[in-house]
């Protein structure tokens, strides 16, 4: 009896540091959600802005079609997906690769450039071709990452190794939901002008100015999709951990019950050996 109450209480202790670290993770996560958030929502007005430079611009050109607008016969299909470098943050990185498997099943020769660790090894296991891969990149993007992304993205597409690339990201909705979202990257389409839109005048000429706006425009899609990303995952991690820890009270509760009653028990068990012998005396 004695033994099983001490393996309840070193039970006991243990969920109590397990509680101690995921609180200590969460507010970690907390403190990172902050500022990814407030990058986030900052990096969209600015997407918004570039892309409606971009429809202007392209929609000025004629006779000139640039490589990045230019569409093909697609027959090798890639995914850019950026899931985690860690786990521990609930369904994160599972609904990202799912979603990125629903848009690559049934398409020609799918591929995929990996950002993270997690999708990088699921799809690795089961032989889809990495076209690039982009690991341990902390826990803040920053846009000299998004341009070498941007880049070897370009690169690829451009060599032939896919006709066609979209990014799958997870979109940072609120601190506890996001939304698993797969877009066209490449190649770039523009969609129409809105209406009264003025058009620009461009120097020197709009044709040189959509040659080096198109790359800028890249790096901007996929630096948006890692901030949204990189919130995401520190939501749901933040969210993953409250969980754990509210878990762990409850398994600290129902064991410090069991430890009681099993207290109580060998009490009882005591005193009625007790008043057996005693009463064995007077016999």
């Amino acid at each position: 009896m004695a033994q099983s109450l001490q393996d309840i209480r070193r039970r006991i202790r243990s969920v109590q540091n397990m509680e101690r670290v995921t609180a200590a993770m969460k507010m970690v996560s907390a403190s990172k959600l902050r500022r990814a958030q407030e990058r986030a929502q900052a990096a969209r007005p600015y997407a918004e802005k570039i892309r409606d430079v971009l429809v202007n611009v392209s929609g000025n050109v004629e006779g000139f079609r640039p490589p990045l607008l230019e569409a093909r016969p697609v027959r090798r299909s890639a995914v850019l997906l950026v899931t985690a470098d860690r786990g521990l943050a609930g369904a994160y990185n599972s609904n990202m690769i799912r979603a990125a498997e629903a848009y690559l099943r049934g398409r020609p020769q799918p591929s995929l450039v990996a950002v993270g660790r997690k999708g990088r090894d699921h799809f690795r296991k089961r032989g889809y071709p990495i076209l690039a891969e982009f690991v341990g990149i902390g826990d803040e993007a920053t846009l000299a990452l998004a341009r070498s992304i941007g880049d070897e993205v370009m690169r690829i597409y451009q060599d032939g190794e896919a006709d066609e690339v979209a990014v799958a990201y997870a979109q940072f909705l609120n601190a506890v939901q996001s939304r698993p979202t797969v877009t066209p990257l490449l190649p770039l389409a523009p969609s129409e002008r809105r209406a009264g839109a003025r058009a620009y005048i461009a120097e020197p000429d709009p044709g040189t100015v959509l040659t080096r706006l198109l790359p800028h425009y890249v790096y901007t899609l996929v630096f948006r999709a890692l901030l949204e990303a990189k919130a995401s995952e520190h939501g749901a991690r933040m969210a993953a951990m409250d969980n754990a820890s509210k878990n762990a009270r409850e398994v600290i509760d129902h064991l410090t019950l069991v430890r009681n009653r099993v207290r109580q028990a060998a009490i009882t068990k005591e005193i009625a050996e007790i008043v057996g012998g005693a009463e064995a005396i007077r016999a």
